[in-house]
């Protein structure tokens, strides 16, 4: 995984820190990073910018750990993804009728 850093990118740099969606253990040391496949079939890592931005865009009180960079390398050997996006809303459609997109 690396970050951009070219002056002619068009991407946004990446946050200090991200929230990055996880499972729902009690022990946060115990959960597992939520990895989604897109379309194309490549592996996605959805993470967020805040809280906020995580409950409106993801999934409203999903369990999350917050990393940094060297951490979501980390993520990234252990279990490589393909697409990390940021702020991004990825579609799901189980939000209640009227619920932030």
């Amino acid at each position: 995984m690396t970050t951009p850093t070219d002056a002619t990118s068009t991407r946004r740099p990446m946050p200090p820190v991200v929230y990055v969606p996880t499972t729902g253990e009690d022990d946060p040391a115990q959960r597992r990073v939520l990895m989604h496949s897109l379309e194309d079939g490549r592996t996605a890592l959805y993470t967020y910018s805040a809280p906020d931005r995580l409950d409106d865009f993801y999934r409203r009180g999903n369990p999350w750990i917050l990393c940094d960079v060297p951490a979501l390398q980390k993520v990234h050997d252990d279990t490589p993804y393909d697409a990390l996006f940021v702020d991004i809303d990825p579609g799901f459609d189980d939000r209640p009728e009227g619920g932030a997109r």
